[in-house]
């Protein structure tokens, strides 16, 4: 047992997705179209909060940041899973596997806590609309962004420290199209509960708990509005409602159910296609959710693409 204890793994290979080799170039060009796209939509969004004034508010500082996190959310994996597509030894360094499950698991979280700042200044702004400029002051809002990529940091940090004390057998085949937390334990010849009681424990307050604020501030939303009727003002709020709590859902739904409530049950492939919903599909609808398809954004694109066309041909 010792000798297999100290079998040194240079290198994991990642199986990826249960992909028909007949159907592996059409699912390659789906998923580069649902990469770009990702890129582009996000990298707009931060563009335009950026260059354009009136957008500079605590909505969309929050904004900014969730969409720059998205975007690296997304490439933190994508890269790689069509790269490996495109090869016959799909496989990546055991130092590069680490590296990308601690910056899979940094903008995992902070993804996480900025919904938690959005909905709560969507929260403010609703229930408390006079006092609105007096609580999401710019101070609390550059220290919400802070505190959210200084907590996040350190634990994605505990996370992979935690996972390279950890020995590996000979066997290095990843079921999987990244380099996962759980797959990664399943491979190690060590002891892995503490490790595992490490996940239980912090993901419960880096997930549930931020979780159920965000579906509190909601509620809270909900119930101002309903006290003031207005039929335009209620479907427009519960649209607004209904789209954000469904990307939140989805994103948390499939967390939740893979890293905290693992069920024997769970095929390979099921857990692969649970991970595609939000290390995916989430990232990429996140910018026509929460802002591509938002009035004021459509303003801004306005004002600063054809205020650089207009600067062009002057």
């Amino acid at each position: 047992m010792t000798g297999k204890n100290q079998t040194v793994i240079s290198e994991f290979v990642l199986l990826g997705l249960p992909i028909d080799p007949d159907q592996r170039d059409l699912f390659y060009a789906l998923f580069l179209a649902m990469y770009v796209t990702t890129v582009l939509g996000n990298l707009l969004i931060v563009v335009l909060i950026c260059l354009d004034s009136h957008l500079h508010t605590p909505m969309y500082l929050f904004l900014s940041n969730l969409s720059f996190s998205d975007l690296c959310f997304s490439s933190v994996t994508m890269p790689k899973l069509l790269q490996n597509m495109q090869s016959r030894v799909p496989s990546i360094p055991y130092a590069g596997c680490l590296t990308q499950m601690y910056f899979f698991l940094l903008f995992g979280d902070l993804e996480s806590f900025l919904l938690v700042a959005m909905a709560y200044d969507r929260y403010v702004a609703i229930c408390f609309p006079l006092h609105y400029t007096t609580i999401m002051s710019p101070k609390l809002c550059l220290s919400l962004v802070v505190l959210s990529w200084v907590l996040t940091m350190l634990h994605a940090m505990l996370h992979t420290l935690l996972m390279a004390r950890l020995w590996f057998c000979a066997d290095n085949t990843i079921p999987h199209f990244f380099c996962d937390m759980s797959a990664l334990l399943k491979l190690a010849c060590s002891d892995t509960r503490v490790n595992e009681l490490v996940i239980f424990i912090m993901g419960g307050l880096v997930v549930v708990i931020p979780f159920l604020l965000i579906i509190m501030s909601y509620a809270q939303i909900v119930s101002s509005i309903l006290k003031v009727p207005s039929a335009r003002g209620i479907c427009k709020a519960f649209s607004t409602c209904g789209s954000h709590l469904s990307v939140v859902s989805l994103f948390y739904g499939t967390v939740i159910g893979l890293y905290l409530c693992p069920s024997t049950n769970n095929s390979t492939v099921k857990e692969t296609l649970m991970a595609m919903m939000y290390t995916v599909v989430t990232p990429m609808l996140n910018p026509f959710i929460y802002s591509l398809r938002n009035r004021i954004m459509k303003g801004a694109v306005g004002r600063v693409f054809c205020r650089k066309e207009i600067t062009f041909f002057v």
